[in-house]
């Protein structure tokens, strides 16, 4: 099995966002289809976007994701609107509920019913994006009369956010799909059938982090600390309680204890290995492709690179393998 897909997260880390503008255009020509921004405490998700519409029209645009607390309903509905217009029939938007780290630690915002908060939110997007008016009581929000001015000729599909069976089987029901994060590829076979019970056709994008032509050791030490830093956080360490990673039981322990050293020495390599690809390029593309094989229609790869690490050779060296 083979996918038509090939994306890669922006912007790249070590290089200023008007900088990367050579390295977008030269994407679509190493056989990159689309690009996928995220959104934590870097750059917000529509601006590179944004520039990428402009750099590169032959990609597709995705976010990977916007939280659906940060910004309220109609500010959203604007900015998706904003880029789907410009870049007509070629753009996703992702929407997730982030966590309580970025949604109430750093923007001070109640993390509150996430379920119903993304089921609202969805449903509010389907609704506005068509340019009609929206009045309506939701669970979490209320609406009174917002129409957009200039809705987009082509409303973007919604991709839901999902980790567990409640947010999967969403995504599935009432978004076009869903965006996984923090697994492996085995575990895709436990996810997907969640989503796609809602039909074969539903859309699976993954991010999938990446640390290519990097020796093992380097590989696995920048793996712990991106381990620790997210999968400590409720809803990551509840997603994978629930897959039954029971390895990372010591890790919990010790965070909990406040050990955050013995956390990172307690993480396993082979978690490492389940959940970071790395080693040669090569083996990287067959390692994103089972991932591809078990499920997923949009491969997202995410690079985690040492320090000093050129973008360019790193999107070169991911670039699918091409006949």
């Amino acid at each position: 099995m083979t996918t038509p897909r090939w994306g890669i997260t922006v912007p790249f880390e070590g290089l200023s966002l008007l900088d990367q503008k050579d390295l977008f255009q030269r994407m679509p020509d190493l056989g990159y289809t689309d690009v996928w921004s995220a959104e934590a405490n870097g750059n917000d998700a529509f601006t590179p976007l944004v520039l990428a519409s402009q750099w590169a029209p032959q990609l597709r645009l995705g976010t990977a994701i916007v939280p659906v607390y940060t910004r309220g309903p109609a500010t959203l509905a604007m900015s998706a609107a904003s880029l789907a217009a410009a870049a007509p029939g070629r753009f996703a938007l992702g929407v997730g509920t982030s966590s309580n780290v970025i949604v109430e630690r750093w923007n001070s915002i109640p993390f509150e019913e996430p379920y119903k908060r993304m089921r609202d939110t969805v449903r509010f997007l389907r609704t506005a994006l068509t340019g009609e008016k929206v009045k309506a009581d939701y669970d979490t929000f209320s609406v009174n009369g917002f129409k957009l001015a200039t809705p987009p000729e082509q409303s973007p599909p919604i991709l839901v956010a999902a980790l567990r069976q409640g947010m999967l089987r969403l995504a599935g029901r009432e978004g076009d799909g869903a965006i996984i994060n923090w697994l492996s590829a085995e575990d895709v076979r436990t996810v997907a059938p969640h989503v796609r019970q809602y039909g074969e056709d539903k859309e699976i994008v993954a991010r999938i982090f990446v640390v290519p032509d990097t020796d093992a050791e380097t590989a696995r030490n920048i793996g712990r600390w991106a381990i620790s830093a997210y999968l400590n956080v409720p809803v990551y360490r509840a997603f994978h309680e629930w897959l039954g990673r029971e390895e990372l039981g010591p890790m919990w322990k010790k965070w909990e204890e406040g050990d955050r050293k013995g956390a990172l020495a307690a993480i396993p390599d082979s978690v490492v290995d389940d959940l970071i690809v790395h080693g040669p390029a090569e083996q990287c593309r067959e390692r994103v492709q089972a991932y591809v094989e078990n499920g997923v229609t949009t491969p997202a790869i995410a690079p985690i690179t040492p320090p000093g690490t050129d973008p360019a050779a790193v999107v070169r060296a991911l670039a699918p393998v091409r006949s």
